[in-house]
C-alpha cells in the first residue's frame, strides 16, 4: 500500500484486531517484566503505532495476537534500554526468559484463557472482596490510602488481599483443569 491511503475496511480490521487482543498484549507486556501501569500504557501505545504501520504485512488475521506480541517484545526491549539506568532493573537474561514464557502463553492461548477465567472468578467473589480488589488495583491507589479509607491497618488490607488472590488463583486453576479433562 505504498502511496495509497488505507481503506476504511483496512482501518476497521486493524481496530477490531487490536481491540479484541489488547488484553492479551497487555498481559504479555506485564509478563515480560513491566509492572508499572504507566509503563505498560507507554509500551502499548508504541506497540499500537508499530502494529498499525506494519499491519499490511500481516497475512493471516488469526495470527494478530502472536504477531503483536512479537512487536511488543521489541518495544519492551527498547523501553528497558531507555530505562537501563533505573536502580531496580533485572538482568537482560531474566527479562528475556520472562518475555519468552509470556509469548509461549500467548501462542498457546493460555494467557487469554487465564484472563477470561480470572474475570469470571472475580465476578464470583463476595461483593466486599470484589470491591476491595478493584479499589486496591486502581491506578494510583495505595494500600495506605485504602486502609485509611476503610479504617483498617495496612497489614490487615495486605492479608485480606493475599487471601483473595489465593482464592482467585485456586478458582482459575480449578476451572482450567476442568477444561482440559
Amino acid at each position: 500500500m505504498p502511496n495509497e491511503s488505507p481503506s476504511p475496511h483496512f482501518h476497521e480490521r486493524f481496530v477490531r484486531a487490536l481491540t479484541r487482543h489488547e488484553r492479551v498484549i497487555r498481559a504479555y507486556v506485564r509478563g515480560a517484566g513491566i509492572s508499572r501501569p504507566e509503563d505498560v500504557d507507554e509500551i502499548m501505545q508504541n506497540v499500537s503505532l508499530a502494529a498499525w504501520r506494519k499491519f499490511d504485512q500481516l497475512e493471516n488475521a488469526d495470527e494478530f495476537p502472536v504477531w503483536a506480541c512479537v512487536i511488543a517484545r521489541y518495544e519492551v526491549l527498547m523501553f528497558r534500554r531507555r530505562h537501563a539506568r533505573d536502580r531496580l532493573v533485572l538482568s537482560e537474561n531474566v527479562y528475556e526468559l520472562l518475555a519468552e514464557q509470556s509469548l509461549e502463553q500467548v501462542e498457546s492461548g493460555t494467557k487469554e484463557k487465564r484472563l477470561n477465567q480470572l474475570q469470571q472468578c472475580v465476578e464470583k467473589l463476595p461483593l466486599a472482596s470484589r470491591e476491595l480488589v478493584m479499589a486496591a488495583y486502581q491506578p494510583g491507589s495505595t494500600i495506605d490510602q485504602l486502609a485509611t479509607e476503610l479504617g483498617k491497618s495496612a497489614n490487615t488490607i495486605y492479608q485480606q488481599l493475599w487471601r483473595i488472590r489465593r482464592a482467585l488463583e485456586q478458582c482459575v486453576e480449578e476451572a482450567l483443569r476442568g477444561e482440559t479433562i
